[in-house]
């Protein structure tokens, strides 16, 4: 039977790539959707962000209008099922979350989580660091999550940055949001923090410069999409106010690109919401230009 004129839908990938530039063995970059949502306290739905992510991109623009490339052509980009986060204790799946990180970075690809909540993160960076040992961690986000350990549990997403800085420093940007306990510990903590209070209406040759300059060589990038003002990006489930905009964010990440070697990222904490479209497409050209920053930057000079 023939079709000539029967329009396919796009892949269902990210970016509804076709089949040539999307499979694992010749992609660089890899779309890895962790659904997790275990320690999450307040609004929930964060299970749905990755999906909502991989859907949007699918209605995504694919030259970059920046960078004037097609970026997923010339580096292609695999997309992972969704790994399962329902069944089992959250210590085997953060386990499982770790060993799939571990496995993507010894065949050379670049990862890219998509969650989830953020207690997905500190997996993923130990994964980085066993092959990037002065590996540190630049965390875009409105919390610190620095606290020892919440509600008991010290997996919580709340305390993702400080399993993080047990592991190796970090850098955190836009933070704006804490708790008493974690402004005690913060200055025995290997990290520093950029407050948002102090760059929101910066020059971003102010600050940016001095993030980079902070950060060795190999960098692993955790983006919580709350660290963006709430009025570009409402659905996360803590939406904090006073955040960044969206040339703020992708101005830092491209200067980091240009001068510091990203070796992984994640974007987390997106809650999809119905009627809101553009937060889920927010996160999908997020992901989309941090790939173009991590590869193609070389190519447009």
């Amino acid at each position: 039977m023939e079709l000539k004129s029967y329009t396919l839908a796009p892949p269902d990938n990210f970016g509804g790539i076709p089949g040539e530039n999307s499979r694992y063995d010749t992609s660089r970059a890899v779309i890895f959707p962790v659904p997790l949502e275990r320690t999450t306290t307040y609004e929930h739905g964060t299970r749905n962000g990755p999906g909502a992510i991989i859907a949007a991109s699918r209605n995504m623009e694919t030259w970059d209008e920046e960078l004037e490339i097609e970026t997923y052509s010339k580096i292609g980009i695999a997309t992972l099922p969704a790994i399962d986060t329902a069944e089992g204790t959250l210590e085997k799946v953060l386990a499982e979350i770790h060993t799939t990180e571990l496995a993507l970075l010894k065949d050379g690809k670049f990862p890219v989580a998509l969650g989830g909540e953020h207690s997905l993160t500190p997996p993923l960076v130990s994964a980085a660091a066993k092959k990037f040992p002065d590996l540190a961690v630049l965390q875009i986000d409105a919390h610190a999550d620095l606290r020892e350990a919440y509600q008991g549990n010290r997996a919580s997403h709340a305390s993702a940055m400080r399993r993080v800085v047990e592991m190796c420093p970090a850098v955190q940007v836009a933070i704006r949001s804490l708790s008493i306990e974690e402004a005690e510990a913060i200055p025995q903590l290997r990290t520093k923090i950029y407050w948002a209070r102090d760059i929101a209406r910066a020059r971003n040759d102010s600050w940016i410069p001095r993030v980079v300059a902070d950060l060795p060589e190999h960098v692993y990038l955790t983006v919580d999409l709350d660290g963006f003002d709430p009025a570009y990006i409402p659905a996360t489930g803590t939406p904090e106010p006073g955040g960044l905009d969206w040339y703020q964010v992708t101005a830092l990440i491209r200067a980091v690109a240009e001068a510091r070697n990203i070796v992984a990222a994640d974007v987390v904490e997106l809650l999809p919401q119905a009627g809101d479209h553009a937060s889920d497409f927010l996160a999908a050209k997020l992901v989309y230009k941090i790939l173009g920053y991590k590869f193609c930057l070389s190519q447009q000079r």
